[in-house]
């Protein structure tokens, strides 16, 4: 009898810990939510734990979307941001998108000490964003310039003779919706559309004159479209240091008066659907799992644009591809 009331005890005593973990189990994943969402929220987070420099991650193609423009406002209307670190990684995007981004960031830049730091690629749009810092640091192998600009748009009219179909349409002029991709590109079509980007070109090149202080020589030398490694894009001016944000921290504090004691915290952008979604739980619950690739993994997922536009001049680059 002893042996079965013992063993009853000890069920008892199991049943009651496992009810324990579980518990504990749902608030961790409850606080984890709550974690995540906040800091899709702009780093609401952070704003409440002190000042700190705060981290903007440029990544991927660049729309000029409304998320990423109100966290470079958050961050620029925080009063615990002391300074600001820009890390871009990417290959550019529209035009007009770049310029919505290089504006946001040039009026965060009049309101904290920020330094870009190209941890990969900033070519075409991403070198755009890149000048929104006075100071660009770059590793030796990233990927730098790429000063251009494209209007890509595919053409199917070959196609549609092929299997017989003909789109019509009644316009109210020749070069309205020119081009069509339906047919032949008209020598008047070619012409406007090359005049659109030569003045979009224009002012990407006079941007890169006044932000980089080049010579009209410089200019020319820098801005035929092609990339440079980070090692070259130092001797073209393109850059100010070799380096990463180590580097960036020690000239905000050496230039900047910004503590080298800070903190360096991620600002991320609030989440379309909701500011507790799956994202940023995922996000939180690697990181708390000890998982940093995982997390890091999951967070430029979801930094990722939806719905591009790419019916609009660019400034990206495009590596060719190689045929064999």
């Amino acid at each position: 009898m002893s042996s079965d009331a013992d063993l009853l005890a000890d069920r008892r005593s199991l049943r009651r810990k496992l009810t324990l973990w579980r518990g504990l189990a749902v608030l961790g994943v409850v606080a984890a939510a709550i974690i995540g969402g906040f800091a899709w929220r702009g780093g609401s987070t952070a704003a409440l734990q002190g000042a700190h420099i705060a981290r903007i991650t440029i990544s991927g193609f660049i729309s000029g979307d409304r998320r990423t423009l109100d966290l470079i406002k958050s961050v620029e209307d925080s009063s615990s941001v002391s300074a600001v670190v820009v890390r871009v990684d990417s290959p550019g995007g529209t035009t007009s998108g770049s310029e919505a981004l290089h504006t946001a960031l040039r009026g965060l830049a009049a309101k904290k000490p920020m330094v870009t730091v190209v941890d990969g690629v900033a070519a075409s749009g991403g070198y755009i964003a890149a000048m929104g810092a006075d100071r660009i640091v770059a590793r030796q192998t990233s990927l730098v310039g790429s000063i251009g600009v494209l209007f890509q748009f595919p053409n199917v009219s070959h196609l549609l003779d092929t299997v017989g179909v003909k789109v019509e349409a009644i316009k109210s002029s020749p070069l309205k919706a020119a081009p069509s991709g339906f047919e032949p590109t008209s020598p008047e079509a070619r012409e406007a559309l090359q005049r659109v980007v030569d003045d979009n070109y224009a002012w990407f090149k006079q941007m890169v004159r006044d932000r980089r202080h080049l010579a009209d020589a410089e200019l020319a030398t820098v801005s035929d479209g092609r990339v440079h490694s980070g090692r070259q894009a130092l001797g073209l001016k393109l850059v100010d240091q070799i380096g990463g944000e180590p580097d960036a921290i020690a000239w905000l504090e050496r230039e900047k008066g910004v503590s080298r004691n800070l903190r360096v915290r991620d600002w991320r952008r609030r989440s379309e659907t909701s500011s507790f979604g799956l994202w940023s739980a995922g996000e939180a619950l690697a990181r708390a799992a000890g998982w940093e690739g995982l997390a890091a993994t999951i967070a430029r997922a979801a930094d990722q644009p939806i719905g591009l536009r790419l019916d609009a001049p660019l400034a990206l680059w495009q590596p060719a591809a190689t045929e064999k």
